[in-house]
């Protein structure tokens, strides 16, 4: 007996027993994650046998996905050696009965979710209100499909099609919504979030600026699958129901985006107007003492989903003579600015107040600056001169922005600069993060001592 405990010793303090050890230890958990699918290949209802290589051949590569992710997560470092190290007080037995707990408790929640799930789409409440606009023999086979297969993520609530004199003002169990006009007045509304487009292919042109437009709101565009719904896919096709829709179109900000987003300019902006309320304080005594007439001022702008905001500021011209909705922008040396106006346009100062519209929520810290109803680039209205100019407004305006800190900054006296401002902000809702948001904070101040045109 102690010849072979000899042996048995002498076999474990081998160079590579413990390569061996740890290779042994992979190949255990690659089979633990998939043997419980093996059984199922069999038990209780057994897979197609033509079917079963091709599952066989997918488990293979969840096991080698499991070890692989196992080692990046550190698994088979020293701590595979190390007996209960994360639980020193939990025994074999408790740690057992935790995770078996755990795994139905997995389940009870699973259970519940989907009985809320049932009970909210049975009183007409989905994370997506959709509707289908053109009502055709597509639009009425979708609308079937969709009521057989919906779940939560979206739910439809009705048809939009111009035709309203001549359809049925009730179609597969959904009511006419209007035309195309009412849907635009739901979409602001923010009473649709999600139109699926099924019109003919044969009314290509009337798809393509229906899709243009629909663009610029804040709604999601399906094109419903066709071949000539190829020039519309961008970049993903998206199941809805079991059906394969072109995404056209997405809201720039998802998930938990808008509420990440709210968080960083309620933040921000108590942080600016607590470390700025001395520079706003001066401000405001130095704009009385300079001219007659209120500190602030409210000036009209477009915001969100292209909604009327009034947006605060420091008066920096004349009261005669102030221009409520910038139908004339100023100019070098412009009569209708007082002197302290002049200092606090070109420092920016005089848009301080609208940390105050961040916090009441109609704008935010970064994005899009918002203009002014009446602003045009040489003598063209904005929306005029740049055909996506409305899809800025698809997230809320900001105090500071990617196009201001790139150079577009003040007076935009040509179809250039407007077009450039444009560009900038488009990229800058495509590309959207946190960190790009507070780069853009920190790189306001040096833009602002930089730009020579604001007057």
């Amino acid at each position: 007996m102690r010849g072979k405990s000899s042996v048995d010793s002498l076999f474990l303090t081998r160079p590579g027993f413990v390569e061996f050890f740890v290779v042994f230890v992979k190949l255990i958990h690659g089979l633990t994650a998939v043997v419980p699918a093996i059984i199922l290949l069999f038990y209780p209802e057994p897979v197609a046998e033509h079917m079963r290589n091709h599952y066989l051949g997918l488990l293979v590569f969840f096991a080698l996905l499991t070890i692989i992710l196992f080692q990046a997560l550190g698994v088979y470092s020293e701590d595979l050696y190390q007996i209960l190290l994360l639980f020193p007080q939990l025994s074999p037995r408790n740690l057992a009965a935790w995770f078996s707990m755990s795994l139905v408790l997995f389940g009870v929640e699973r259970i519940l979710m989907l009985r809320l799930y049932r009970h909210l789409m049975k009183n007409g409440k989905f994370l997506q209100r959709t509707v289908i606009l053109g009502f055709t023999e597509t639009a009425v086979h979708v609308a079937e499909h969709l009521s057989r297969n919906s779940d939560i993520r979206s739910g439809l609530i009705g048809f939009i099609d111009d035709r309203t004199e001549r359809i049925p003002k009730e179609l597969s169990r959904l009511p006419l919504l209007g035309n195309t006009r009412d849907l635009e007045k739901l979409i602001r509304s923010e009473q649709v979030n999600q139109v699926m487009i099924t019109l003919p292919w044969a009314a290509e042109q009337r798809i393509n600026g229906l899709v243009k437009r629909l663009r610029q709101m804040s709604v999601n565009v399906m094109l419903v699958p066709d071949m000539a719904a190829l020039r519309y896919g961008h970049n993903r096709i998206t199941d809805v129901g079991g059906i394969l829709m072109f995404n056209t179109s997405q809201l720039p900000l998802r998930g938990w985006s808008p509420f990440i987003k709210r968080c960083e300019d309620l933040l921000l902006a108590s942080l600016g107007l607590l470390l700025l309320s001395p520079v706003m304080l001066a401000t405001a005594i130095a704009i009385k003492l300079d001219s007659k007439g209120p500190v602030l001022f409210r000036q009209k702008r477009f915001g969100y989903n292209d909604n009327l905001i009034r947006v605060f500021k420091f008066r920096s011209m004349y009261v005669e003579q102030t221009d409520l909705n910038a139908e004339n922008q100023t100019t070098r040396l412009d009569p209708r600015i007082t002197r302290v106006g002049r200092i606090i346009r070109k420092t920016s100062i005089d848009e301080l107040p609208q940390l105050f519209n961040v916090l009441l929520g109609n704008m935010s810290m970064v994005g899009p600056r918002p203009h002014a109803t009446a602003t045009k680039a040489a003598g063209i209205p904005f929306e005029q001169a740049v055909s996506e100019y409305s899809s800025r407004h698809r997230v809320k305006p900001g105090i500071t922005g990617w196009a201001q800190i790139n150079g577009y900054r003040g007076e935009t006296d040509t179809l250039f600069k407007i077009q450039k401002r444009v560009e900038y902000d488009l990229e800058y809702i495509a590309k959207w993060s946190v960190w790009l948001d507070l780069y853009i904070v920190f790189m306001t101040v040096p833009a602002v001592l930089s730009t020579k045109e604001v007057y």
